[in-house]
């Protein structure tokens, strides 16, 4: 008896054995290979003059890094050949163990500096730059690294992006997490609108639950926030969202409502207690189409 008993735990052994090691392998995959994903997008209102215009868009950082100062991040990049690189918020967390938010913004530094010798680097707030937590001094030191380092920030802020005689509008939501008196998204972008009628307008725009998702001339929506929904399984969405929702939407990919495509990136970091399963840290390229 005591040998079948040894017998019957050895091959409970094997079994668990054989579960585990291939889930340690994905999980230490999923929270640590980088990956690209690059998206064609179709429009029949995109000028001419950016047909194959490329966009990188980065998300939710996190102060992570992506090899010695963020090299295997700055290749990936490089390696898009983008015309912009768009960062959709949460360069920096509250709460990374090992990592302050002094360190975090250094992080960010080295990011950045490199970053805007590949292309033009635009950047809007997420949550986490706004948690109570951070103090209105780091806060104050993460903008003006930014903007010392050539990176333009929008707050509720547009440019106008031309090639020739042809432009479009990249509009930069603040995160709602700012400042009470700031204007409204929608009344921000109708604004834009009125003032510019644009031929194409790109909303970059932290959070994945984005009002603007399919307001009448709002054409493109780049966001991050979900982290890809973490813990990805087939025929979802991913299983947990930002706000600790269960089935979460809208985590990671391409979604279309009305005229509005929204591109929502898996993100590059965790925030602290969150781990990544099949959902690696993700650089997104977006490729611009004239559809004839």
């Amino acid at each position: 008896m005591r040998n079948r008993r040894i017998g019957c735990f050895g091959i409970l052994l094997i079994i668990l054995t054989i579960i585990a090691v291939p889930a340690v392998i994905i999980w230490i995959d999923s929270n640590n290979r980088l990956v690209t994903t690059e998206y064609e997008i179709y429009y029949e209102n995109l000028p001419d003059a950016f047909d194959g215009y490329r966009i990188v868009l980065l998300a939710d950082l996190h102060g992570a890094e992506h090899g010695e100062d963020n090299q295997r991040l700055v290749d990936a990049v490089r390696a898009a050949n983008p015309d912009i690189i768009t960062i959709a918020g949460d360069l920096i967390d509250r709460f990374q163990p090992g990592k302050p938010v002094e360190r975090q913004i250094e992080i960010a530094q080295t990011l950045v500096h490199r970053l805007v010798r590949i292309a033009p680097v635009y950047y809007v707030t997420g949550n986490h730059e706004w948690d109570r937590d951070i103090s209105r001094a780091e806060r104050e030191q993460l903008f003006t690294m930014l903007t010392e380092n050539d990176v333009t920030v929008l707050r509720n802020q547009h440019r106008r992006l031309a090639i020739g005689s042809d432009s479009i509008i990249l509009a930069g939501v603040e995160d709602p997490g700012g400042p009470a008196d700031m204007i409204k998204p929608k009344d921000f972008v109708d604004n834009v609108i009125q003032r510019e009628n644009p031929d194409f307008l790109i909303v970059l725009n932290h959070r994945n639950n984005s009002p603007l998702f399919g307001e009448p001339g709002v054409d493109l929506i780049l966001s991050g926030h979900a982290h890809g929904g973490m813990v990805r399984l087939p025929f979802t969405d991913g299983l947990i969202g930002a706000q600790y929702e269960i089935f979460p939407t809208y985590t990671r990919g391409v979604y279309t409502r009305g005229e509005t495509k929204m591109v929502v990136t898996a993100g590059l970091g965790n925030h602290f207690g969150w781990t990544r399963f099949l959902n690696n840290p993700q650089v997104v390229v977006v490729e611009l189409k004239v559809e004839n």
